[in-house]
């Protein structure tokens, strides 16, 4: 075996010429000089590069994609985030449809159904239990009469119109209103950074920084009403914008002279004269 293994090792190194002839002039064209050690490596190292080239196009380009079994990760991703957000949305639209159906009967005097996790349970109750109130129903006939409470009524070509305030802010009210000291809003406390709101839709007509208030914002709404927001930190429209009840236009702040903390000065006006907000609308 030893005296093989110089043998085999010089066969493979052996120099071959491969030559090439014209047939009928057996002249010769081309002529390659090999040996078997250099068709092994040549074919080697093309073979590397072919399954290297293969692997490339399927890794980089969407061809990947027709291989049987495989799919884009990207796609998986979004298809399971469509079925948790539809699953989501269905589990909240069956709650605004409790919601509506509880109200609708609260209106009617009848007693609301209970509200389960994801359906509507119906209880028997007998002629006793009818009359005592539930605490959930309760809190929510307390919260239909605050809320429709909280109306401006007025006559107008004997037709009766109504508005229903947005909260600007929710929060303590630390200064009431008080034109006999020519404090025509009221003052709210709030946690720093809390976004104050648009009480009606209108349109912004005032939106500049002034000494005394620092930054204001005013806004026009019908029935001749006007909302007054002073003391911000940040205005977030500017004037001419139209907005929306529940926006937000402004950052509570504590800007101006007269100020001694982070709070908001709201005011209400109609006519010209100015009205208790606390009248109309729930700041808790």
């Amino acid at each position: 075996m030893e005296e093989k293994k110089p043998k085999f090792f010089t066969r493979i190194k052996n120099k071959y010429r491969l030559v090439i002839l014209n047939d009928s002039s057996f002249e010769e064209m081309f002529s390659f000089r090999l040996s078997p050690l250099n068709v092994f490596l040549l074919l080697f190292s093309a073979t590397i590069i072919l399954i290297a080239s293969v692997t490339a196009i399927i890794v980089y380009t969407p061809l990947r994609e027709s291989i049987p079994g495989y799919t884009d990760v990207s796609i998986r991703e979004d298809l399971t985030k469509m079925v948790l957000l539809s699953d989501s949305l269905e589990k909240e639209l069956n709650q605004n449809k409790q919601y509506l159906e509880n109200i609708s009967l609260i209106l009617k005097g009848e007693a609301p159904k209970e509200l389960g996790n994801d359906s509507i349970i119906e209880t028997n109750h007998s002629p006793e239990d009818a009359l005592v109130k539930s605490e959930d129903d309760s809190l929510l006939r307390d919260y239909i009469e605050r809320e429709e409470s909280f109306s401006l009524n007025e006559d107008n070509n004997s037709k009766s119109s109504q508005l229903l305030f947005f909260t600007p802010l929710a929060g303590s009210v630390t200064n009431g209103f008080n034109p006999a000291e020519e404090h025509f809003g009221i003052d709210i406390v709030a946690p720093k950074n809390e976004a104050i709101k648009a009480t009606l839709d209108g349109t912004v007509i005032f939106a500049e920084w002034t000494v005394e208030t620092g930054y204001v914002i005013q806004v026009q709404h019908q029935n001749n009403l006007t909302s007054i927001y002073k003391h911000n930190s940040v205005l977030l429209k500017k004037t001419g914008d139209i907005v929306k009840a529940g926006e937000a236009i402004a950052i509570v702040g504590n800007s101006g002279k007269l100020t001694t903390g982070p709070h908001l000065h709201f005011e209400l006006w109609k006519d010209g004269s100015a009205i208790d907000p606390v009248e109309l609308i729930n700041f808790k």
